[in-house]
C-alpha cells in the first residue's frame, strides 16, 4: 500500500514527492528502476531485506536508503509487523519513470 502525502497534483510543489509505504509482513515489493528519478527510502518501522542493484543488506528503523536513478530495486519485509517507509522521490514520482524488471 502507498499513501501519497506531497506530489504537484495535491500539493503544487515541483521538484518531489513524499510517500508512505507499508509492505506486509513476508511480502516485497516488484524488483524496479526509476528512469530519471532519485530517491529515498526512510525506514518509519519494522525490518526488511533491501536489494540494491547487486547488494541485498538488512535495513531497520532508521535507516536510510539512497536509491540513484536506473538502479535496481526493491524491499521485503523479513517481520511479522508491517514495514512502513517514507519515500521521497525527486523529480516528483510519476508511473511513466518506473520500469517493473520482475
Amino acid at each position: 500500500m502507498i499513501q501519497e502525502l506531497i506530489n504537484p497534483t495535491l500539493s503544487g510543489n515541483k521538484n518531489l514527492s513524499l510517500a508512505i509505504a507499508i509492505v506486509e509482513p513476508f511480502k516485497e515489493t516488484k524488483l524496479h528502476i526509476h528512469k530519471n528519478s532519485e530517491e529515498i527510502y526512510f525506514i518509519l518501522q519494522g525490518k526488511g531485506l533491501m536489494t540494491l542493484g547487486n547488494k541485498t543488506f538488512v535495513v531497520k528503523k532508521e535507516d536510510f536508503i539512497l536509491i540513484s536513478p536506473k538502479t535496481p530495486h526493491k524491499i521485503k519485509n523479513i517481520e511479522e509487523e508491517k514495514l512502513k517507509i517514507l519515500c521521497i522521490c525527486s523529480p516528483p514520482y510519476s508511473h511513466e519513470d518506473t520500469e517493473l524488471l520482475e
